[in-house]
């Protein structure tokens, strides 16, 4: 990766600063990172100067395991209207396991569009709660030492799976604090993070007050053509370095396409009773070795009870990354050897119907690797090749096929 750089200062990037790949690509659906806007005050604090190199240095350096409060989350990635499809499929459990709806792999990807609320509690790495608050019910999930709990109060079932020793709620080792582990700011500025390279401006832009709290704002600009970031706005507790909200927006203008903040914070140590959970009498209970999960699969994160925001929330098998920074893809191939299901190729059943659907919302592609279709939100766009490769990141539709001719040369 290319050394850090910033308009703030030339120095090279420091080791503070250590980061990977910020997409995860989910079988032909591709998910990014957000949150919404907390609700900032008026005013703007008066804070001592600080440089970028500084301030994320300072995020880096955070060391808050204990927290509470409430995030507010909104997403648009400009995804056609497809009803209550998405929905089913979570209800489902979006083919994962025996379709319980507290399983978290199925239940979180709501988080993917539109605007929910979050209520949050952390204590160390190993225990964590995050709550989706809706009109009528609650869904959480909570872990607490080696057990990971997700409860649907609408349907009263339980979803339970063990992490591996020493692995927190991803079933990943053990290495960040408790509050990075839960879908908060934080979670997210880290990932965006990992992209800044020489390719990125990087500056301080002033301060702001979000949920009652003074912070700086740090503007992380991609220099890169082909991405399609336009810019990340992270604001930082000027006294503990936590990222208070998170604002992403396209290359392409417009609102942002995720906006993430805490409404309220407190970091105070939470009650342990706010991590015990014992399922309601009569609640429908499944195990995780039950629904298909081995702890094998658990503690590589795929069909586990992970939480969101992280590459270790489920992922395919052969998923390979191209590049690095902003102008990264990820790519996998499906093993099917052909792309969409079409209804003109096969007997017209159910699969090549919705192969037809799904094909309607993309746009044909063709170079030296072939055809293929490439499917497009705001941020990240996908192509999907007549042979079954997948090539997707937050890229312009020439840099996914570029990348696909690439490969197709080797």
């Amino acid at each position: 990766m290319a050394p850090y750089a910033s308009d703030d200062t030339t120095s090279g990037r420091r080791k503070a600063v250590r980061y990977v790949v910020p997409v995860t690509v989910v079988g032909v659906a591709a998910a990014t990172i957000g949150l919404v806007p907390a609700l900032a005050d008026s005013g703007d604090p008066d804070l001592p100067k600080i440089t970028a190199q500084q301030l994320i240095e300072k995020i880096a350096a955070s060391d808050v395991e204990q927290l509470s409060g409430t995030v507010k989350i909104t997403t648009d990635l400009g995804l056609p209207d497809l009803g209550g499809l998405a929905g089913s499929l979570a209800s489902a459990g979006g083919g994962a396991g025996d379709g319980s709806s507290a399983d978290p792999s199925a239940r979180l990807t709501e988080l993917a569009s539109g605007t929910h609320t979050l209520r949050i509690a952390a204590d160390g790495p190993d225990r964590q709660k995050v709550s989706l608050l809706e009109k009528a019910a609650e869904y959480s999930v909570i872990h607490n030492g080696t057990d990971v709990w997700g409860y649907d109060s609408a349907t009263d079932e339980v979803y339970h799976s063990k992490s591996p020793e020493g692995a927190d709620a991803h079933g990943k080792e053990n290495g960040g604090t408790g509050a990075e582990q839960a879908p908060t700011p934080k979670e997210f500025a880290d990932q965006a993070l990992k992209a800044v390279d020489g390719t990125t401006s990087v500056t301080v832009d002033g301060t702001v007050h979000v949920a009652g709290r003074d912070a700086y704002k740090l503007l992380v600009k991609p220099k890169d053509a082909d991405s399609t970031v336009g810019a990340i706005s992270i604001a930082v507790d000027a006294k503990t370095g936590l990222p208070l909200k998170f604002t992403l927006t396209p290359k392409s203008g417009g609102a942002a396409v995720v906006d993430a903040g805490f409404t309220q914070v407190h970091f105070a140590k939470p009650a342990a009773s706010t991590f015990d959970f014992t399922p309601p009498k009569g609640a429908k209970v499944t195990e995780a070795d039950d629904a298909g999960h081995s702890a094998a699969d658990r503690a590589k994160g795929k069909g586990g009870a992970g939480l969101p925001g992280g590459e270790e929330f489920g992922g395919p098998d052969g998923l390979n990354v191209l590049g690095d920074g902003w102008d990264s893809i990820a790519t996998f191939d499906t093993g099917s050897g052909s792309g969409l299901p079409s209804a003109s190729k096969s007997s017209g059943g159910e699969a090549g119907a919705f192969g037809d659907l799904l094909g309607s919302f993309g746009d044909k592609a063709t170079g030296k690797f072939g055809s293929g279709t490439v499917f497009s939100t705001r941020l990240v766009n996908a192509l999907i090749t007549d042979d079954g490769k997948v090539y997707a990141g937050a890229v312009t539709k020439d840099a996914l096929v570029k990348a696909a001719d690439a490969a197709a040369k080797k």
